[in-house]
């Protein structure tokens, strides 16, 4: 029985928002398999550049989905952030790896400065989403910062977590 001195809330105002992984695009990047650290910023740019959201001006924190052969199966942008920064917390990070049913992950970021160091916040971020893979058994295979070759002391335009022993 309705009382007419309650306002009855119509279902339609609750839209569940649906999750939005999108597939790796096929592109000339060797199959895209994650064997080597150096391949990712081609990755990088054929996905996450090319996205219509993308601003080279701000920072961009993204997710790469990678299935049991460590191809990749698809990527989600986690976050836009400004110039300095972007937030990233572990929850939005492995929500979509956990509903594609990834076996790991590689997250990454770019730097709009073109320096691709890692700044005290980049490795305190990878550890924690480090830990929170171990706990889902989703591991963080690396974690790539995007520069630019002008702007890197190594000249090569990106930071690999992996290579560097940190992952």
């Amino acid at each position: 029985m309705k009382r007419k001195d309650i306002n009855w809330i119509q279902p339609s105002l609750f839209a569940v928002p649906h999750l939005k992984a999108v597939s790796v695009r096929e592109a000339e990047v060797a199959d895209h398999h994650c064997d080597d650290p150096g391949k990712f910023p081609v990755v990088w740019r054929e996905t996450v550049e090319t996205d219509p959201i993308f601003d080279p001006e701000k920072e961009h924190f993204a997710v790469f989905f990678l299935n049991r052969k460590n191809r990749l199966c698809g990527f989600n942008i986690v976050s836009i952030g400004t110039q300095h920064g972007a937030l990233v917390e572990p929850r939005e990070v492995f929500r979509p790896a956990i509903a594609v049913a990834a076996s790991s992950i590689i997250i990454a970021h770019n730097h709009p400065s073109g320096d691709p160091g890692p700044s005290t916040a980049d490795i305190q971020v990878t550890k924690k989403l480090m830990e929170a893979g171990e706990i889902l058994l989703i591991p963080v295979r690396d974690h790539v910062i995007i520069g630019s070759k002008e702007h890197d002391p190594n000249e090569i335009g990106y930071y690999s977590f992996h290579e560097a022993g940190l992952v």
